[in-house]
């Protein structure tokens, strides 16, 4: 096990939560899953994290008729995002400038691609809700865009339905959470071949997974 890439997995997710929460207190719109928990933690009066947590292993769940194969960044997953979530809005309060809810937004959103790559980059399997994209393309035959738009509109527009927040952030999260994902992918990648590289004149070859393929939970996955 590269105790690198264990560490950029579980930095990755903390990361992330902390990305999703800095978007929460902005209050100018959420990631389509985040919308899907917001709503329904104000339907139940959970918290957020802990909503993030329990949706993460109920997708789990649908995994198994989907027959797809959990690793340790999928349960990972599950554990760490929600509890980095609630952490973050313990400790950061919701401003009411907009001149302060802006910044709060676009750091978010740049926080979030950089953690996205970063555990996905990991690779330590994909994420609950990856893994429910991958399932659905596998029994529909839906490519990934069509069976990954699907699922994002379906959570998006039950979020909302439930009173999650959609708003420009959400907007602005679709349109650069991919752009930002292949450019911090690509740096990522990049420090891999060169490390292995490294060990490859010196001694043995060291291993840092396959960084080809998507291994979380990606946009709007909330992980």
């Amino acid at each position: 096990m590269d105790l690198r890439r264990l560490f950029r997995l579980y930095a990755g997710l903390v990361l992330f939560g902390v990305s999703t929460a800095l978007m929460v207190r902005s209050g100018l719109g959420l990631m389509s899953w985040s919308v899907f928990h917001e709503g329904l933690s104000r339907q139940t009066g959970i918290s957020l994290g802990l909503i993030v947590n329990l949706v993460g292993a109920l997708v789990l769940l649908i995994w198994i008729p989907l027959k797809q194969r959990p690793g340790l960044g999928t349960i990972s997953n599950i554990v760490v995002i929600g509890l980095a979530v609630d952490a973050t809005l313990a400790v950061l309060p919701a401003p009411d400038q907009l001149a302060l809810r802006i910044p709060l937004l676009g750091s978010g959103v740049l926080l979030n691609g950089f953690a996205t790559a970063a555990y996905i980059s990991a690779g330590y399997g994909p994420g609950p809700r990856d893994g429910l994209t991958l399932g659905l393309m596998r029994i529909t035959g839906f490519s990934v865009k069509r069976a990954r738009t699907a699922i994002e509109l379906a959570v998006l527009a039950v979020g909302w339905l439930l009173g999650g927040t959609v708003g420009i952030g959400t907007l602005l999260h679709a349109l650069a959470i991919g752009p930002m994902m292949q450019t911090f992918m690509g740096w990522f990648v990049t420090r891999d071949e060169k490390r292995t590289r490294s060990a490859n004149a010196g001694g043995p070859e060291v291993d840092v997974g396959d960084t080809s393929r998507p291994a979380g939970g990606g946009p709007g996955g909330s992980g």
